[in-house]
């Protein structure tokens, strides 16, 4: 006599579609996650930025340096001349007496916000909308004017 064992096709089907439906559930949460800690990185990294420009200021003589003159002193890891995090970080106005930190996101995937900082060390951010997004703000935008709300 022949014994049957194992499980029927019917038996697999509802386990793969049950497994299916549980993926459908938790993969947009993890996607959520990585986005959250993506901005998060960033916001850290935007500071980073700021505390290496103060150094920068006090001396190079009363300028501020881009990216390259900031990794060149030492006062910042060569990752932050490429994406770090799935973010792109630059520096607008640097030899100057002012400058402006710009993070933008690579892809909406990578986070939902772009994020700019000054002199004044506030960072602010505003919704990421277009796939070049680099810098997220208008040129027009200052450190100190009212181009998104400061993070908290």
């Amino acid at each position: 006599m022949k014994s049957n064992r194992g499980f029927s096709l019917l038996e697999l089907l509802i386990v793969v579609a049950i497994i299916l439906i549980i993926a459908t559930i938790a993969i947009p949460s993890l996607l959520r996650s990585r986005q959250a800690a993506n901005e998060s990185s960033a916001v850290a990294n935007v500071r980073t930025i700021n505390t290496a420009e103060v150094t920068y200021l006090s001396s190079a003589g009363g300028s501020y340096g881009g990216v390259a003159e900031l990794v060149t002193a030492g006062l910042l890891d060569s990752r932050f001349t490429g994406p770090v995090s799935g973010y792109t970080f630059s520096v607008a106005g640097s030899g100057t007496p002012n400058y402006t930190v710009n993070a933008g996101p690579q892809t909406t995937n990578n986070g939902r916000f772009g994020y700019m900082s000054g002199p004044d060390a506030v960072v602010r951010y505003a919704t990421y909308t277009s796939g070049t997004c680099s810098p997220c703000y208008p040129a027009s935008a200052t450190p100190n004017g009212s181009v998104g709300a400061p993070v908290q």
